[in-house]
């Protein structure tokens, strides 16, 4: 009989989380069979079906639910005793795993890298991009070390670390360039272009304007804030987005900017990771760094 090990573990998280053996198969870098395989040997080993295998999705059953809970315990205590032996080496070397939002990383990200490459040169970067809520699920679940995200969090879980603070500008078409800035009372009036459900800049936009996820309006959805400003340019709509875009969104787009009187909508840009991460040193050094990146004079202190 074989030996249960980190392998089985590591293959039946990922299999929980897609439940789906070729998604979680390709998350693992393995092929599908040898992933089937791995769960086939962890039922035989305890003689027990652990997933229900449908055409399109994988179900854990109750006993799989179980093992599910004790595998992610033991596997987070393996990633923070190898965190901690990290920890331990002095400056950070290795793997980090950083988490950002869709509406920071494009215009964050490729000065980051490069500073962070400097500051840190032994690290091995692996980044991911997601929405915040995905990004707090994997912190918790230890898949990510850090994730530079919209803040307040509010998780208990989770260190949070204010980075900059920075202003929201308003998009709209090139012939409405020497109109009035509208307030948010006439926002409600217009047709407004914001990001899918999900996006916490999508939350922040509305509660600016005083809408509920519920109130009835013209509002037009896309899936990022490069779709959100081309429509603008389309003569679709306006729409909000952060100063920290406006470099790149606005090369090739036919469109104008206005800044909202004070006090403008802002958000606060930070980085979380978890309370219990025993590279707290090091993680406020990388947040230092991504200060430093982003707008050194909006820090937050």
């Amino acid at each position: 009989m074989r030996s249960l090990t980190l392998k089985h573990l590591r293959y039946f998280d990922a299999l929980a989380r897609h439940q789906h053996f070729g998604r979680a198969a390709d998350a693992c870098a393995i092929s599908q069979p040898a992933l089937s395989l791995q769960i086939k040997e962890l039922e035989t080993m305890f003689d027990t079906l652990l997933v229900e295998r449908g055409a399109r999705k994988v179900v854990l059953t109750a006993a799989g639910e179980d093992f599910l809970l004790k595998a992610r315990d033991v596997l987070l205590s393996v990633e923070e005793l190898e965190d901690r032996m990290r920890a331990a080496r002095g400056p950070f070397a290795g793997r980090f795993r950083l988490g950002v939002i869709p509406t920071v990383a494009p215009y964050l990200l490729p000065n980051t890298i490069a500073a962070l490459s400097h500051r840190f040169p032994e690290i091995d970067l692996e980044l991911r991009e997601s929405v915040t809520q995905s990004l707090v699920r994997d912190l918790l679940e230890s898949r990510l070390d850090a994730a530079i995200v919209a803040l307040p969090i509010s998780e208990p879980g989770l260190q949070e670390f204010a980075v900059f603070r920075e202003d929201f500008v308003l998009v709209r078409p090139t012939q409405d360039a020497d109109k009035p800035v509208p307030g948010p009372e006439t926002l409600k009036t217009m047709r407004l272009l914001l990001l899918e459900e999900g996006h916490c800049f999508r939350d922040q936009a509305l509660s600016f304007c005083d809408m509920t996820k519920t109130q009835p309006r013209q509002l037009m959805e896309g899936s990022s804030l490069s779709t959100l400003v081309q429509m603008v340019g389309a003569g679709m709509g306006v729409t909000l987005i952060p100063e920290m875009a406006l470099n790149l969104e606005l090369r090739a787009a036919n469109v104008s900017v206005a800044r909202f009187p004070k006090p403008s909508p802002s958000r606060t840009i930070g980085m979380v990771w978890r309370k219990s991460n025993p590279l707290a040193d090091q993680l406020m050094q990388i947040a230092a760094v991504v200060r430093g990146v982003g707008r050194p004079e909006k820090a937050v202190s």
